[in-house]
């Protein structure tokens, strides 16, 4: 059986991201219920309305799901106390330490895997405990590795230093890559963007719309004297381009983002002044589609893959 799968009780070695202002339970529900991992994202719930959230996503399946904990949000302690009072199977943490709450999570039962974006880090890793990496190449939308590695080469540098199971992320979103990155060794993978852009996204039609129409080179990676993050090219991408270029210093970007940017783009679709985060493989994703339709897709297109490369040598 598929390591992945084994460690969390899962049809499919796929994941969902747990995506700021897009993985509301409806979302990740879907996701499990289609044979993957669904995944909650924390990052832009308060504490009360997690709790809501996992409840939710309980009620809507019988299957394992997860919660996304970016460690440099705020209210932590709470977070990760109502993921233990909830009994919540899996947790991803990501943008920190992986130390710093992988033994309680685990000695709460929980499974916990943890975003990286090098091989050092997935060492450490695997040395505070996790049971699994999630290896995210720079072509992944939102926050980013600063050594804007890509996933094909980052993938092997990660599976030659851990024993871990690795799951790839970034660029991922057809039955085609996730067979690429399978046979650079990986156990999974993680897929943002295409799901994101789902029919059980909690984004708002606006940004769903626009990102589906979005052509090549249309996102870049900014924000980078903070926390690079690949954005779509708009009004607001374009003053913090040119923040940068002036040089003008951390605090002066981090006040020109003010707060809330992001809800602002993703989920009240402000396509002109908000942050609108989506990776690169956008360009690949045309139409309206559900969760349903993206596994059959995926599932056949993976199949596909290994039918046609079978005989090549």
């Amino acid at each position: 059986m598929n390591r992945l799968c084994e460690l969390l009780g899962i049809r499919y070695p796929i994941i969902s991201g747990g995506m700021v202002w897009c993985s509301g339970w409806r979302l990740a529900s879907a996701v499990s219920q289609a044979g993957g991992l669904g995944l909650i994202g924390a990052g832009s719930m308060h504490p009360d309305n997690l709790r809501d959230h996992i409840r939710k996503c309980r009620a809507a399946t019988d299957k394992p799901f997860g919660v996304n904990v970016p460690m440099l949000y705020p209210e932590l302690d709470r977070i990760i106390e109502i993921i233990i009072e909830e009994q919540v199977p899996v947790v991803v943490t990501s943008a920190g330490n992986p130390k710093t709450y992988t033994a309680r999570l685990k000695e709460a039962g929980c499974k916990v895997l943890h975003v990286v974006s090098n091989s050092k880090f997935a060492l450490k890793s695997q040395e505070a405990g996790v049971d699994a990496v999630i290896a995210e190449g720079f072509e992944a939308g939102g926050h980013n590795g600063r050594e804007e590695t890509t996933t094909l080469c980052l993938i092997p540098s990660i599976i030659e230093v851990v024993s871990i199971p690795v799951v790839a992320a970034g660029g991922v979103c057809s039955g085609s890559s996730m067979a690429a990155c399978m046979a650079l060794g990986a156990d999974g993978v993680q897929i943002g963007t295409r799901f994101a852009l789902s029919r059980e996204s909690s984004a708002s039609d606006a940004f769903k719309s626009h990102c589906r129409g979005i052509k090549e080179g249309d996102t870049m990676l900014s924000l980078k004297h903070l926390s690079p993050t690949r954005l779509v090219k708009n009004e607001f991408y374009e003053q913090v381009r040119a923040a940068e270029l002036s040089g003008q210093s951390a605090d002066e970007i981090r006040a020109l983002l003010g707060k809330g940017r992001a809800k602002r783009g993703i989920f009240e679709g402000d396509l002109v002044e908000g942050e609108l985060e989506i990776g690169q493989c956008a360009t690949l994703v045309k139409h309206e589609e559900g969760v349903a339709e993206i596994f059959a897709d995926l599932i056949e297109g993976y199949r596909a893959s290994m039918q046609r490369l079978a005989p090549a040598l």
